[in-house]
């Protein structure tokens, strides 16, 4: 299951030296406008999205996850997960 912190930081500077410092590789922002969801997929590695501003609902399995400014999610690798979008989003993704 994913793990999510709420770490309060949004500076994307910051965001990046901490995931960097963690050995996280292709670090790159992305962003959705509200209404965007994504069926349900799997990524080969661990990855980590960090919210900067808006809204993002991660679902696996049964449960919701609801990421606001500040909040980090981990997810391990090859777990089956959809996402949606409720409030356009800008969030930093990584890979480990």
């Amino acid at each position: 299951m994913a793990e999510v912190f709420h770490t309060g930081i949004t500076d994307e500077k910051k965001i990046r030296e901490i995931l960097e410092s963690e050995r996280y590789f292709n670090i790159f922002k992305w962003c959705d406008s509200a209404g965007t969801a994504y069926p349900v997929h799997t990524h080969p590695h661990n990855e980590v999205r960090w919210i900067l501003d808006g809204e993002l609902h991660i679902k696996e399995g049964d449960v919701t996850l609801k990421l606001l400014p500040g909040d980090r999610m981990e997810s391990k690798a090859n777990v089956p997960h959809s996402a949606y979008v409720p409030k356009d989003v800008c969030y930093i993704c990584g890979s480990k």
